[in-house]
């Protein structure tokens, strides 16, 4: 590489010029001797190394770059499998509280609807009666299943439901009583269904004295919506056993009733488990 040449001019040091003279020659040539060094510094750095005598090597071979990774998708969250009834008297009883839970949320509501706040006393008091055998109905449950399970073994209790009430006028006196016929209706064909599946005597015993109830609450239901008639008894849903008569409440399978009850039931479960009927009645 060609070197720039420095051209020095040398400046007469004659008494004549004096101190002023000298002064300037003192900053020229030192400013000079630092451009000199910064043209030093500039050669050594274009030669890159600075090795007399040696030859330069070949330049390095440039490395490929490296692919970028792909990004990870991101995991989608597994959504949690739902809750199925179990099996033996564990399942009827989850299948039990399951309907009390609906009743229970059912007559809460209508006593917050225009419905109820405008309707006769009588009228309330029914269906105060109503809300509280429900409510007490459904804890029943709740602590019935708990016991059978045993401590540490709560996430085999049915946990609390959501409801899908958009169907039901609370404001209306017939969407109301209508639906309360029909969810008592229900109630009673769940609990004749279910019962024969029960191993324990015990069960079976309460779950009697629950649909009769159950079946008190549909009868004066249909008073209201017909008063001093015989549609209180509800022979438009009694039933024949071995000829003997139209003289029995109807008993519905568990698949039927969740069929019927489950447009109000707004939380995912199944029934996969529960065991079949002893003596098919």
């Amino acid at each position: 590489m060609k070197k720039p040449v420095v051209k020095v001019d040398f400046v007469d040091e004659s008494p004549k010029n004096g101190k002023f003279k000298s002064r300037r020659r003192f900053i020229k040539i030192g400013g000079l001797a630092f451009a000199g060094s910064s043209f030093l510094m500039y050669s050594c750095s274009e030669d890159d190394d600075f090795n007399p005598g040696q030859q330069q090597g070949p330049d390095p071979e440039p490395e490929e770059p490296e692919e970028p990774e792909e990004p990870e998708e991101p995991m989608e969250p597994e959504e949690p499998a739902a809750f199925d009834l179990g099996s033996g008297d564990v399942g009827i009883l989850n299948y039990a509280y399951a309907l009390e839970q609906l009743e229970a949320a059912f007559y809460t509501a209508v006593r917050a609807g225009d419905y109820y706040s405008g309707a006769p006393a009588e009228e309330q008091e029914l269906i105060d009666d109503l809300y509280n055998h429900e409510v007490i109905h459904r804890e029943f449950f709740r602590a019935a299943i708990t016991a059978a399970v045993g401590e540490g073994n709560e996430d085999m209790v049915l946990p609390d439901l959501e409801f899908n009430t958009d169907s039901i006028d609370f404001n209306d006196r017939t969407s109301v009583l209508e639906t309360a016929r029909l969810l008592e209706d229900t109630g009673v064909a769940a609990y004749n269904g279910a019962g024969d599946r029960l191993e324990s005597a015990t069960y079976l015993t309460i779950a009697g004295k629950i649909v009769s109830v159950e079946a008190r609450h549909a009868s004066a239901i249909r008073s209201l919506l017909n008063p001093q008639s015989a549609d209180f008894a509800g022979d438009d849903i009694l039933v024949d056993i071995q000829g003997t008569g139209i003289a029995y409440d109807r008993a519905a399978d568990p698949s039927e009733i969740i069929s019927e009850a489950g447009g109000f039931i707004a939380t995912e479960f199944t029934a996969d488990n529960l065991p079949s009927p002893m003596t098919g009645a």
